[in-house]
């Protein structure tokens, strides 16, 4: 589908270490010129590790914008010069403690499409081994195991609402089959 907005012209409203907001004034497709807020931040890395007898792993997390503790996948931004691959090799060590010697890649997520720009990629890390974890500074993360069944119920019955691990947890679900 062709874009039916045409750009009048852009400005930084806000910028901020992981984000920005742009203002545009956009004629729509009635004619009318409106502005149009979008926020860009930091794209991201979601990783699902999954071990040879079916758990995975997960991190629960304060979250200080969503204002409790979230249950979801090794997840952080992707950083300059670095691929989304590698950011989610990084944030996999440096928060569940594991490396893994297969990953498959399953796409990207785009959480919010109507003023977010954020894509998510997503992975499966299988083949894993434990090292030490090295969380950021200020980071409090908990690992939890389970079955991946168990995890996808959670998430069914929303007690996981990180969008990228939902998405992640029932497209290995699927993947690998009942």
């Amino acid at each position: 589908m062709q874009n039916p907005y045409r750009l009048i012209e852009s400005r930084e409203a806000y910028c901020a270490r992981n984000f920005r907001i742009r203002e545009d004034a956009v004629q729509r497709p009635n004619g009318v010129v409106a502005p149009f807020a979008v926020i860009e931040m930091k794209h991201g890395s979601t990783t699902l590790p999954l071990d040879s007898d079916g758990s995975v792993y997960l991190v629960r997390e304060y979250k200080y914008g969503v204002g409790r503790a979230t249950l979801e996948a090794a997840s952080g931004g992707i950083e300059p010069n670095e691929t989304p691959l590698e950011a989610a090799k990084r944030e996999l060590r440096e928060e569940v403690g594991l490396i893994a010697s297969e990953w498959v890649d399953f796409g990207h997520v785009d959480p919010f499409t109507t003023q977010l720009v954020s894509p998510n990629h997503i992975f499966l890390a299988r083949g894993l081994e434990h090292v030490d974890s090295d969380p950021d500074e200020g980071e409090v993360i908990e690992v939890a195991r389970m079955p991946l069944d168990e995890a996808v119920a959670m998430a069914m019955r929303g007690e996981i609402t990180h969008a990228a691990t939902c998405v992640i947890l029932l497209k290995v679900r699927l993947w690998i089959g009942s």
